[in-house]
């Protein structure tokens, strides 16, 4: 028993001291990583001046080989900060940026060999290669500002699509909230109103019993006496009173039963 908990014991002590050599290689390899990162841009940005120093300080060879390395240098760290910008979103520019790689072979190789020209003393064979130079540059350099721009422009596409589809949605929401209908309860009072006009113009309208289809006398027979006239003094009752409306919400009355 206690060899059992002294060999859980060592197996717990050795797992906390592997996850606590894991976590410092991992910390040193991030701290590493970013000196590198700080040291590569501080020694870029450095390299950056001193080629626009010797641009704009420098005439002749040593200027017209600073001046198509910084070119180059621009287009190039331009175009690779837009590829990785737009890859995050639009991961359809994994093969552009596979096409970049190949392309900044071809420009790391050009700038160094015009960092080799800068050191070289013989600037008679370099004003020579300066002609090939310039257009390798600006082969590299148009490839890769062809990249930039059309990254840019398909980002701004689809920003534009995403804008345009979302207008539309919102001007069919503003119009479904602009539509105001009546209520139901309306409805049925406009219903039962049309019911009662038309029930009372069919009472009014009514067929009456004509004078000329009186039966006659019997020849030898005295006349029927007159009916006499109804008017307003005949009492109430015997005047029938007017049916009650219909309404076709009610349901139809049971016939009573004769027995």
């Amino acid at each position: 028993m206690e060899a059992a908990l002294i060999i859980f014991a060592l197996m717990v002590l050795f797992t906390f001291l592997g996850l606590g050599v894991y976590a410092t290689v991992k910390v040193v390899q991030a701290t590493k990583r970013g000196v590198d990162r700080t040291i590569t841009q501080a020694r870029r940005t450095v390299e950056d001046t001193t080629l626009r120093a010797k641009s704009f300080g420098q005439v002749g060879v040593t200027g017209a080989l600073a001046q198509l390395r910084l070119d180059l240098r621009t287009s190039m760290r331009a175009t690779e900060q837009a590829l990785q910008d737009g890859v995050r979103v639009d991961a359809s520019l994994h093969e552009s940026i596979a096409l970049f790689e190949r392309l900044s072979t071809h420009g790391r190789e050009l700038d160094d060999e015009l960092k080799r020209l800068e050191q070289d003393p013989d600037r008679g064979r370099i004003a020579e290669r300066l002609p090939d130079l310039r257009e390798r540059t600006a082969k590299i350099k148009q490839a890769a500002d062809s990249l930039r721009w059309a990254a840019r422009d398909r980002a701004q596409r689809f920003a534009q699509d995403d804008l345009s589809t979302l207008s539309a949605q919102i001007e069919v929401e503003s119009d479904a909230l602009r539509d105001w209908q009546r209520e139901p309860v309306d409805d049925l009072a406009a219903a039962a109103a049309a019911w009662d006009a038309a029930q009372a113009n069919g009472a009014a309208a009514g067929p009456a019993q004509a004078p000329g289809n009186a039966p006659a006398n019997a020849p030898g027979q005295p006349a029927a006496a007159a009916s006499p006239a109804w008017g307003a003094d005949q009492p109430q009752a015997l005047n029938p009173a007017a049916p009650a409306p219909q309404y076709p919400w009610q349901k139809a009355r049971r016939p009573e039963s004769t027995t």
